[in-house]
């Protein structure tokens, strides 16, 4: 009867830890799903369109096809993250202060923002606290979208193809990395 026992009580624990596990593994696959439907609305490629006037740079510090790795943080997995340079142009870079036209909260010293994406800018750099329209179109409520700018530097920006740090899939296109947040190393 003993054996009986000792027998039963083995079941009952194989039972309730397959039990177990087989939830784990739900939790573990919902998750990974979610995580993956996260990634998707993450993707913050662009299609390599060049705003109207933007000129090459003539003589970068990182050319067309040279690897770099990021030395920003404007969104999650890039600081970092190994990079290849897809193309380098003279502009003036901005950072920009909006509120989305979609509504929300205004998103404060986003970067960047580049001379031949603001309505009617012209050639000379803007000053702080001057007020623009937004022609760029790098996040969603951001065309059209009034703007204050924050700082501007007259500097190369660069577009690249990344992977980010966290994962998931390859971001191509990328606009804008300034100088001073990229190195070879």
């Amino acid at each position: 009867m003993k054996k009986i026992l000792i027998l039963i009580s083995l079941a009952v624990i194989l039972v309730l830890s397959a039990c177990g596990n087989k939830e784990n593994n739900n939790n573990s696959n919902t998750a990974t799903e979610s995580e993956h439907s996260n990634m998707g609305e993450m993707d913050h490629s662009g299609s390599g369109e060049l705003p109207e006037g933007i000129k090459e740079a003539e003589n970068p510090t990182y050319k067309v096809g040279d690897e770099v790795v990021i030395h920003a943080d404007h969104m999650e997995g890039m600081n970092g993250a190994k990079a290849k340079v897809v193309g380098a142009y003279d502009t003036v870079a901005y950072t920009v202060t909006f509120t989305p036209t979609t509504g929300g909260d205004p998103i404060p010293d986003h970067k960047w923002v580049v001379q031949e994406e603001l309505k009617d800018a012209g050639s000379e750099p803007l000053k702080p606290g001057t007020k623009v329209m937004l022609e760029a179109d790098h996040m969603e409520g951001m065309m059209g979208a009034e703007a204050t700018i924050d700082s501007a530097e007259r500097t190369t920006v660069y577009m690249v193809d990344y992977t980010p740090t966290t994962g998931g899939n390859p971001v191509k296109n990328h606009q804008w990395l300034v100088e001073s947040e990229l190195s070879t190393k």
